[in-house]
C-alpha cells in the first residue's frame, strides 16, 4: 500500500514547518514593567513626602552633587558600552562581546563602589528622617538592581566561552542583559533628578 502525499505542490505539512516562539524577551519586558510600577510607587511616595515638608531635605541630611554626578556619567556611559557588545555578537565577534560586556560590568562595579563611598561619607543613616529613609531605600533598591545586572552581564561573558553558544543568529541572552541594563540606567536618571537635582530647588 503506497503512502499518500498530503502536501500541496511538495510543501511540507504544517507540523513540520512549525517554529517555536521564544517568549523570554517578552517575559523580561513584563518583569521590567512590574519593576517600573514598584519604582513608580517609590517615586510617588517621595514626591508626596516632599510636598508635605516645608524644608526639603531636612537640615543635616543634605546630599553632595559631585560624586553622584560622576557616578551618573559612568552608569549612563555604560549603556553605550554594552550596546557595542550587542552589536559585536551580531557580527559574530565574540571577543568583542566579551570585551564590551566585561567593561560594562566593571563600570557597574565602579558605580556601586561610588555609591558605598557616598553612604559612608554622608554622616546620617536610614532612620534619621523621612528624607534619609527615602534616599537609602530608593538608591539601595536601585543598587540591588545594578548588582543583579552585573551578574547577568558576567553570566553572558561566561556562557560566551562555549563555542557556538552565541552567534549572529542566536543572541537572545545578550539582548536581554542589554535591555535590563538600559532599564537600570533609566531608573537611575530619574533617581538622580529627584534626589540630587530637585532637592536644590
Amino acid at each position: 500500500m503506497t503512502s499518500i502525499d498530503t502536501s500541496v505542490n511538495g510543501a511540507k505539512p504544517a507540523a513540520a514547518t512549525h517554529e517555536e516562539h521564544d517568549f523570554r524577551t517578552l517575559g523580561l519586558l513584563v518583569f521590567l514593567i512590574s519593576e517600573s510600577l514598584m519604582f513608580g510607587a517609590l517615586f510617588a511616595s517621595y514626591l508626596i513626602y516632599r510636598a508635605a515638608q516645608e524644608t526639603w531635605p531636612p537640615e543635616g541630611t543634605e546630599v553632595e552633587l559631585l560624586l553622584p554626578a560622576i557616578n551618573t556619567i559612568i552608569l549612563v556611559s555604560s549603556s553605550f558600552v554594552i550596546h557595542r557588545g550587542d552589536a559585536a555578537v551580531k557580527k559574530n565577534d565574540i571577543s568583542g562581546l566579551r570585551l564590551w560586556y566585561g567593561v560594562t560590568a566593571l563600570m557597574g562595579a565602579i558605580f556601586l563602589g561610588g555609591q558605598v563611598y557616598e553612604y559612608l561619607s554622608l554622616g546620617y543613616g536610614l532612620t534619621e528622617n523621612v528624607f534619609s529613609n527615602c534616599f537609602y531605600l530608593m538608591t539601595g533598591f536601585h543598587g540591588l538592581h545594578v548588582f543583579i545586572g552585573i551578574l547577568l552581564i558576567l553570566g553572558v561573558v561566561w556562557r560566551s566561552r562555549r563555542p557556538g553558544h552565541y552567534h549572529e543568529h542566536k543572541h537572545t541572552g545578550v539582548e536581554m542583559a542589554e535591555i535590563y541594563w538600559h532599564f537600570v540606567d533609566v531608573i537611575w536618571i530619574i533617581l538622580f533628578a529627584l534626589l540630587y537635582i530637585l532637592t536644590r530647588f
